[in-house]
């Protein structure tokens, strides 16, 4: 992982993940941004004809290991799952945003989203298509 995992910690020793009620919340959390951004000019059309519970899942556990949970993604898988995608830093804009405005409805201080949308960041080039970039 790119980001220094003691940025994850928000006081004695608890994570994001914990402070926040762990996979139950980050998967709320999840389907609001899907939620957002199925409804989305810019990145909605990303979404069509895929399986949405599957996705959620996934997208699920790889934010829960962004913020301090236990599953791990590798840097190469994630380039992978995104590859075929054609993602633009426009689109990576917007999804980002998105999950903020998702991470604040569910009451997760602005600190901490700015912890967690670093992490995301530190992802831009490995989702972000380099032929559209």
């Amino acid at each position: 992982m790119l980001f220094v995992v003691d940025a994850l910690v928000c006081g004695v020793g608890q994570t994001i993940y914990e402070r926040y009620g762990g996979f139950k919340t980050i998967s709320r959390i999840v389907m609001t941004f899907y939620e957002m951004a199925l409804d989305s000019d810019q990145i909605g059309s990303h979404f069509e004809d895929i399986d949405m519970p599957r996705l959620i899942d996934h997208q699920t556990k790889f934010v829960s290991s962004m913020v301090g949970g236990p599953a791990s993604f590798s840097d190469e898988r994630i380039e992978a799952v995104h590859r075929h995608l054609n993602i633009s830093h426009a689109d990576f804009d917007e999804m980002a945003e998105l999950f903020a405005e998702a991470l604040s409805m569910h009451g997760m201080e602005d600190s901490h989203i700015k912890i967690v949308l670093q992490a995301i960041e530190s992802k831009r080039a490995i989702i972000v298509a380099r032929d559209v970039a």
